[in-house]
């Protein structure tokens, strides 16, 4: 533990559903629920507006959809999403050198390591100013000695606060609160310390390592009991090993046609290498992940010779696997993933596949009929216009979609420098003058590429919403 409150942890506040309000004027102050859109689709995000009725990630879309029935549904855009989680971590890179992502809109951390740990404080008011006005969106920060604890603060800070937890006062933030806050306590765990009468944090402590070890097992009991004492020395560690790279989509309806599993697969594997390659990294172990239609979930994996980053490579040896799996009952998901990642590839290793199929006299011994050229025309029409989608008309110019059905299309024309709502019009699905685009930047996006010479300087002033500064 440190003598100051160096580790920050900083998340920004309802990522996804944020960027949406920001890029659609008409949906600002109103609920939002990003996620997949199917019957078994879940949420991704839930702006602040949308928890009110109680709807939060990973719950199942549809309960979503009942608990409150006028937000807007809106497909990911992760491209957008990316493009500002880089400008994020560059800004709290100008902080400190030493900063752990955990992913694209939350990181620990070391101020250390910058030039300005003498004054975390004013370091994490300015970083929260220089995100709002570099992407219109705001950020909650806690600042602790420990990773625990910093995590732990920038939770109770939400939405658009600062909490610090000052070295000494742990216990009385720790003390009362439910179990399941610690890391590493599920469900299952905390049902365990429930029927030993453990309930919160401070009964943890009360218990004594020895009672946890006995219920909890060793490594577990021994862990937690140090985290309910305040204690984790844990560092902040830049750039953690990623150990593989996968993509997975669950389907509204269980596929039963083999050529559509292929087609999923080849597409997934197109994705999976998409990502490997954005990552800089090339792997060894192909993966295939099967969940079929009675929800038993399939794994089949193959390790090539070296290290590849081909779509061809890793495209054939995912269709092989996934031959060798059942699916004649209906697939609910499919996922591709690449394990045992390096930095580097061997631009022949296509030849590999070449070389076994000559083993066979120029072909495999069960090697799959070709797949179609193009998917589905089911699949096709579905993905067309998804609410959320960034389209443009020859007239109209730049807007979303909002919906889509019988044969028709409703867009919002509107962008992110707009005030005030835009005009909503109805199109054919085929209409010539309708088509996907890129999404435009934010309008805050737009402003900061404008000054982005500008110095930046970590003393920006509190805002008006830094709440809770200290932990008494």
């Amino acid at each position: 533990m440190r003598s100051a409150p160096t580790i920050l942890h900083l998340d920004m506040d309802a990522f996804f559903a944020a960027v949406e309000q920001a890029s659609k004027p008409s949906l600002r102050g109103k609920p939002v629920v990003v996620g997949g859109l199917g019957p078994r689709g879940v949420v991704s995000t839930a702006s602040y507006e949308a928890r009110v009725h109680g709807v939060h990630s990973a719950m199942a879309m549809a309960h979503a959809r009942r608990l409150a029935p006028n937000a807007a549904y809106l497909v990911p855009r992760f491209g957008l999403y990316r493009q500002i989680s880089e400008i994020v971590m560059g800004l709290l890179r100008e902080a400190s050198p030493l900063i752990e992502p955990l992913s694209v809109d939350e990181a620990f951390l070391d101020l250390e390591a910058g030039a300005y740990a003498d004054d975390p404080r004013a370091v994490a008011r300015g970083l929260r100013a220089d995100i709002k006005a570099a992407t219109g969106l705001t950020a909650s920060v806690g600042l602790a000695g420990s990773k625990l604890l910093a995590k732990i603060a920038s939770e109770q800070a939400k939405p658009d606060g600062l909490v610090v937890v000052e070295p000494g006062t742990e216990r009385a933030l720790l003390d009362p609160m439910p179990v399941r806050t610690l890391p590493g306590v599920g469900p299952a765990t905390a049902e365990h310390l429930r029927r030993a009468g453990i309930l919160t944090v401070a009964e943890i402590a009360q218990a004594g390592e020895a009672e946890l070890v006995r219920l909890l097992g060793k490594a577990h009991g021994a862990g937690l009991h140090a985290m309910a004492a305040g204690v984790d020395n844990r560092p902040v560690v830049a750039d953690r090993d990623v150990k593989s790279i996968s993509v997975e989509d669950t389907f509204d309806s269980d596929l039963t046609d083999r050529a559509h599993v292929r087609y999923e697969i080849d597409r997934l594997a197109e994705r999976c290498v998409q990502r490997l390659r954005g990552a800089g990294r090339s792997g060894r172990t192909v993966v295939v992940k099967v969940r079929r239609y009675d929800f038993s979930t399939l794994t089949r994996s193959e390790t090539l010779r070296a290290p590849t980053d081909d779509p061809a490579v890793v495209r054939e040896t995912a269709r092989r696997l996934v031959e060798a799996v059942d699916t004649t009952g209906g697939v609910r998901l499919l996922g591709v993933g690449v394990a045992g990642l390096a930095d580097f590839t061997q631009e022949d290793l296509f030849a590999q596949a070449e070389g076994e199929r000559a083993l066979h006299g120029g072909t495999e011994p069960d090697a799959p009929e070709p797949l179609p050229s193009s998917p589905p025309p089911a699949a096709e029409r579905a993905d067309r216009w998804m609410p959320g989608h960034d389209v443009t008309h020859d007239s109209y110019g730049a807007g979303w979609v909002q919906g889509s059905g019988v044969g028709r299309v409703t867009v919002r024309f509107e962008v992110p420098t707009d005030t005030v709502p835009g005009r909503v019009r109805t199109f054919p699905v085929d209409d010539p003058a309708l088509r996907r685009s890129d999404p435009l930047p934010l309008a805050a996006q737009q402003a900061h590429s404008s000054s982005a010479s500008s110095p930046k300087s970590p003393d920006g002033a509190g805002s008006a919403a830094e709440r809770g500064t200290s932990i008494p």
